[in-house]
């Protein structure tokens, strides 16, 4: 396991020397982030991210994400530039010793979340989903409320009420057909320069607004590494989107995927998952403040050999703290220290077991 921190540049709150001082942290997690999205990264930005982060002791290995740009989720006639620039970008960031990149291919909106500071009995502030208040938002509807928070700030109304209506004509299989074309031109090079593509699964990982979502669950999931049988085309195993639904097993899911050697990356966070399908909250990371159980989740990567790059997720606004929802330093620096007790006590406890069985009766 690396333990990973996710950084936004210079301009976080939460700086690199504050990100050091976890211990155990290895890896920064971040990418280049004023380059409009299906753009080519300059090779300057890139090694500009690389420089600061190793002036301060870790290592750059893990970009999140590369943006696909909508056009190719949607299968348009100029997606072939828009993926020619792609590959160009993951060539790039292998060039400067990335090893895993981080993506998505949810149409239009990338997480959604109805409310950014939800106040838990303990007084933290935390993301919440409530999926009535999804329900009252048409995004085709001009008069609609368009201000739930996750969405892309660079649309304008008029610009999301668009894009959402080019999505109408998409089944499901159509997107998985523009999927695996892109995956088709990604992948021979990624395998070319060494790197693993980790998508990200659907959050939350159902549909909404009738847009359809493909990367939702153990089915999905499945077709989805056929698409491109090859270790590279792997997934970032996300707890908290896929543990927002019932109908998911992530202990299962993280053992059955950790033992195919196709989890690249981890993102570790709790959620509580509301009764009846109303949504979910999300949590501090420990098993007992929320739905998911944190310790069998990484016994099961630990049983499966997993070595990459797991992070916390999402950590609630504790102590005072304000900033990025979800990207404060105090709760994530919680979690990963969380994470680190969890490993380490599952490593000794396993190398117990080795040495009691090894020797002599």
């Amino acid at each position: 396991m690396k333990l990973s921190f996710r950084w936004y540049g210079k301009e976080d709150k939460v700086t690199l020397r504050n990100i050091r001082q976890i211990p155990g942290m290895s890896t920064i997690v971040t990418a280049v982030y004023d380059v409009p999205v299906g753009q080519v990264w300059s090779r300057e930005s890139i090694a500009d991210l690389k420089s600061v982060i190793e002036a301060e002791g870790m290592a750059f290995e893990v970009v999140e994400s590369i943006p696909v740009h909508e056009d190719i989720k949607l299968g348009k006639k100029t997606r072939d530039h828009y993926i020619e620039n792609y590959c160009e970008n993951i060539r790039r960031v292998a060039e400067a010793g990335v090893k895993c990149v981080c993506y998505n291919f949810m149409p239009v909106f990338d997480w959604t979340r109805t409310e950014l500071a939800h106040e838990l009995p303990d007084g933290s502030t935390t993301l919440a989903y409530y999926q009535s208040r999804v329900d009252e938002v048409n995004p085709l509807q001009s008069d609609s409320d368009l201000t739930l928070p996750g969405w892309d700030a660079s649309y304008t109304r008029a610009e999301l009420r668009d894009v959402v209506a080019e999505y109408q004509f998409m089944s499901e299989e159509m997107l998985w057909d523009n999927l695996k074309y892109f995956l088709e031109r990604i992948i021979p090079v990624a395998v070319e320069c060494g790197v693993n593509m980790a998508i990200h699964e659907d959050d939350p990982c159902w549909s909404i607004f009738g847009l359809p979502r493909i990367i939702t669950d153990e089915k999905n999931l499945d077709r989805f590494l056929k698409l491109f049988d090859v270790p590279n085309n792997g997934i970032t195993l996300c707890t908290g989107s896929l543990g927002c639904s019932g109908r998911n097993d992530v202990v299962k899911m993280a053992e059955k995927y950790g033992k195919m050697g196709r989890i690249h990356f981890v993102h570790m966070r709790n959620v509580a998952v509301l009764p009846e399908n109303r949504g979910f909250e999300e949590t501090a990371h420990l098993s007992v403040c929320g739905t998911l159980d944190m310790y069998a989740i990484m016994k099961a990567l630990f049983d499966s050999g997993f070595e990459g790059y797991i992070r916390p997720d999402h950590g609630r606004m504790i102590w005072g703290e304000t900033g990025r929802p979800g990207y404060g330093l105090y709760d994530r620096a919680l979690g990963a220290t969380y994470l680190n007790g969890l490993w380490e006590a599952i490593e000794k406890t396993e190398k117990k077991k080795m040495e009691k069985n090894s020797s002599p009766s």
